[in-house]
């Protein structure tokens, strides 16, 4: 398998990472994540990750940021609760560009590590990873979940072990409003 894991986030990354490098699985990470506001948010998470990244010795490509693409792809889903159509239109958007640079790099294979967050829908996520892949020639995607076996605790002792920051809301706008109620 040669695997481009679609990463969120450095915390939800490294346990999983750990994990395929314990299975002989050496990823390369793709960080497309438009929907992380502020700039700044965004930008804190992707320097966690290719700090991480750097250090283990895996690929890291980053995908172009338009937060006003994605604003465009989720309009009309904005007061959407968590889990609701908002997120599988995000999901949909992130992973089809995880298939698209997979295609583009020579991977065979896309996942995601959004599949290990309980906040999010596994069913949404696979729905997205499923569409991503439509007519995208020579790519799978792999329905992957990664909460089992542990790693929702490793994910604890690996933020602690390389001080991550542990960012508190999924990162778009409006999961941060609900953050603040």
């Amino acid at each position: 398998m040669n695997l481009m894991l679609h990463a969120c986030c450095a915390p939800c990354s490294a346990p999983i990472l750990e994990s395929l490098g314990n299975q002989g699985i050496k990823p390369t990470i793709f960080y497309f994540n438009p929907n992380i506001y502020p700039r700044e948010e965004y930008e804190k998470r992707r320097d966690e990750i290719v700090r991480y990244t750097h250090k283990l010795g895996i690929p890291f490509i980053e995908g172009e940021y338009d937060h006003e693409k994605w604003l465009d792809a989720v309009r009309g889903h904005e007061n959407e609760p968590e889990r609701g159509s908002r997120c599988l239109l995000c999901f949909k958007m992130r992973l089809l560009a995880t298939a698209k640079a997979a295609a583009e790099h020579g991977c065979d294979t896309i996942a995601s590590t959004l599949s290990s967050s309980r906040w999010k829908s596994l069913s949404q996520i696979d729905e997205a990873g499923n569409f991503a892949v439509e007519g995208i020639e020579n790519v799978s995607y792999w329905a992957k979940n990664w909460r089992k076996g542990g790693l929702q605790q490793r994910r604890n002792e690996l933020i602690k072990e390389n001080d991550f920051y542990n960012q508190l809301y999924c990162g778009c706008e409006y999961s941060m409003a609900r953050l603040e109620k």
